[in-house]
């Protein structure tokens, strides 16, 4: 389930709920890029989820990036309602694809469609062999999600191939060394017994016009989605991904060894609150992740602070946020199976953004210990080293050590939650509160003794 509201504000507006005969226009205007992707990803999976009559993209493009435009055509063959393509009025190159993979395609009077033959980023023919590839390849995807739909196959390969011929009852549509584009009238253009649309499935002068047609006049309430500000940081957003993670996972480390100031602590929330943001802009996962990674940091929290389970409860809720960050990052659909998603590699990105994410932490915080300064925060995080030994020493000593120390008070030298370290007369020694957290500064009694080091409890005032 996606949250509908928060789409309206970061989407463009979609409203609360997707009534019976809700229609999702979703404008899809100059080049093709990731923006598009992710504003239609969230209008088709909201809409399926709502289950909405049917999502219209409304085309005016001159084409855009391949790969962003593959996975359009993806995220369409996933959505389970009715897909309409309105060249309005233009759907070139990528365009194209796009409305090939839709299951109806609508025009307006002066819209046309072709010229889908793959080019550089600036323009430019590729490699005469990696043409041959890509062509290849593409004709083979046209013709899969043209199955069933009439001479669709055939024609979008005529407009990607300038070395295919098409004829239809033995009238010549495309002559070789050409690439195909069609008007609208040539698009509705009728060919076989039993007479069908060469490509088309109708001609409306206008959105409304269209929806009037499929739907009956008044009978669809349409919401309209528009790409914003919002999806192009999600661009950004996930590109830094595994760098956010990394950076977001070094700074929780830190706060661990460096407790009382929770700069770090609203540092590493921050930058991993930028991943789940990404990933929901991007239209990949609901507020779910969100709340399970919450429950996560709960459990840890409760592990630090009041509870000592033999470390089960930090466990899970270390192993309950790793989940829900890969969750976060995964496309499912909604009503989707789960075995579905894995067999169909959602997880793997994610998987492989995380592994990044855990390196990028774990070589940083090497070269911190490695390269950092001699000064104060060097000191806090090596102190540790320095006196473990003492206090490991006298925690096990039989002969009296740590013993002679119980009763007396002490001044908390870090925060305790629930570990930290403690000194008594100008030495420290590794400590553990027995029942919630003291804050550094604060005086605290010897109360005993483990493998650890010592325990202690707040003094009485």
């Amino acid at each position: 389930m996606y949250l509908l509201g928060a789409l309206a504000g970061m989407a463009g507006g979609l409203p609360a709920a997707a009534a019976p005969g809700t229609v999702v226009v979703i404008p899809v205007r100059d080049e093709i890029s990731q923006p598009e992707v992710y504003i239609i990803r969230a209008g088709l999976k909201q809409a399926q989820a709502e289950h909405a009559e049917a999502v219209v993209l409304d085309l005016k493009t001159p084409g855009g990036d391949l790969a962003s435009a593959q996975d359009i055509m993806e995220a369409l063959s996933h959505y389970r309602g009715r897909t309409i393509a309105y060249v309005d009025n233009e759907a070139m190159s990528a365009g194209a694809f796009i409305s090939a993979a839709t299951d109806e395609i609508w025009f307006t009077p002066d819209g046309i469609i072709g010229a889908a033959a793959p080019v550089t980023a600036t323009g430019q023919d590729v490699d005469a062999t990696m043409k041959q590839k890509l062509v290849s390849y593409l004709k083979a995807r046209m013709r899969a999600v043209s199955e069933g739909k009439g001479y669709r196959g055939e024609v979008i390969s005529a407009m990607i191939d300038s070395d295919y011929e098409l004829k239809i009852d033995g009238k010549e549509i495309k002559p070789k060394d050409q690439l195909l584009s069609l008007t609208a009238a040539e698009a509705m253009k009728t060919y076989g017994r039993p007479p069908r649309p060469l490509l088309g499935a109708g001609i409306a002068p206008d959105l409304d016009a269209l929806l009037a047609k499929k739907f009956g006049p008044g009978n669809a309430a349409v919401q309209r989605l528009r790409v914003t500000w919002s999806e192009r940081l999600a661009v950004v957003l996930n590109q830094l991904a595994p760098v956010l993670l990394g950076l977001g996972l070094l700074a929780l480390f830190l706060e661990f060894k460096l407790p009382g100031s929770h700069v770090f602590a609203v540092a590493g929330v921050v930058l991993l609150a930028l991943v789940f943001a990404g990933s929901h802009l991007a239209g990949l996962s609901g507020h779910e992740p969100v709340v399970f990674f919450a429950v996560g940091v709960v459990l840890v929290l409760l592990e630090l602070m009041f509870w000592h389970s033999a470390g089960f409860l930090g466990v899970a809720g270390v192993a309950l946020m790793g989940a829900s960050i890969v969750w976060s990052m995964a496309d499912l659909w909604p009503g989707e199976p789960l075995r579905t998603a894995w067999s169909a590699d959602a997880f793997v990105r994610p998987l492989a953004n995380l592994g990044m994410g855990l390196a990028i932490a774990a070589v940083l915080g090497a070269a911190l210990l490695r390269y950092l300064p001699r000064g104060w925060v060097w000191d806090r995080m090596v102190i540790g080293a320095a006196s473990s030994g003492r206090a490991q020493a006298a925690g096990s000593d039989p002969a009296g050590g740590a013993a002679v120390l119980v009763g007396r008070q002490a001044l908390a030298a870090t925060a305790l939650r629930p570990t930290g370290q403690v000194e008594i007369d100008g030495r420290r020694y590794e400590a553990v509160v027995d029942f919630g957290t003291v804050e550094a500064g604060a005086t605290v009694r010897v109360s005993g003794q483990s493998d650890f080091g010592l325990r202690v409890e707040r003094a009485e005032a």
